[in-house]
């Protein structure tokens, strides 16, 4: 694979003072710049976020790129419900956070054309894959379900917490028909887990399931 030219991201929540999530961060990092042959970083970078972790509310991207860490500051996002789109764009193997993400862009622009929040994005083969900048799970009766990590999906932090809070979650290929009527809810390591509002312009029914795991995402202490 040809490595100049795009780097690695990681974007965390500072919420309450903390950042959550950091050692999960680092790991995934770490594991992406051994796989993918790339020169480790010259700063460290948990020295370079925590300053950062005074904040009460925050999200820090930060960007390894040649060596080089940066790390930006921005508001939190929305976190009200979206309305999502199936995207038309088919979704790329995303196994690792890296800066090519055209496919996601590309969905990102559909949604924004359709008046919608955000897409949910479709392998080639018509599985359901992830969104944008999330991993989605849905509940199926009793079984909560979610896309299996071998179509290339990436291993997002906040789905690795969803599947430490359920026991036995189905994780598979699923085509976009096995959706429908579902409650879904999106996640990841910035907005925790968020209920979709509708999907293709049909309303999501909520589920108290996945009220009481917003309520158990975020670690304490």
């Amino acid at each position: 694979m040809e490595t100049a030219g795009y780097g690695l991201i990681e974007t965390m929540r500072v919420r309450e003072g903390r950042i959550p999530f950091l050692e999960r961060h680092l790991a995934r990092l770490e594991r992406s710049l051994r796989e993918l042959g790339l020169p480790r970083p010259t700063r460290d970078v948990a020295a370079l976020v925590r300053p950062f972790a005074g904040a009460d509310e925050a999200v820090l991207r930060v960007e390894v790129c040649d060596g080089r860490a940066t790390v930006t500051v921005r508001e939190l996002p929305a976190l009200d419900p979206p309305a999502v789109i199936t995207a038309a764009e088919p979704h790329e193997p995303y196994p690792h956070k890296t800066t090519e993400r055209d496919c996601f862009v590309d969905a990102a622009e559909e949604a924004e054309i359709a008046e919608a929040d955000d897409a949910l994005l479709l392998t080639p083969d018509g599985w359901v894959a992830e969104g944008t900048v999330w991993n989605v799970f849905w509940w199926d009766g009793d079984r909560l379900r979610t896309p299996a990590l071998e179509l290339g999906i990436l291993p997002g932090v906040g789905r690795a917490r969803v599947l430490e809070l359920v026991e036995q979650v189905a994780q598979g290929r699923y085509p976009r028909q096995a959706i429908e009527g579902k409650s879904l809810f999106l996640t990841n390591a910035v907005r925790g887990i968020v209920p979709l509002a509708s999907l293709d312009g049909r309303l999501v029914t909520p589920d108290a399931r996945t009220a009481e795991l917003v309520r158990r995402f975020w670690p304490e202490g």
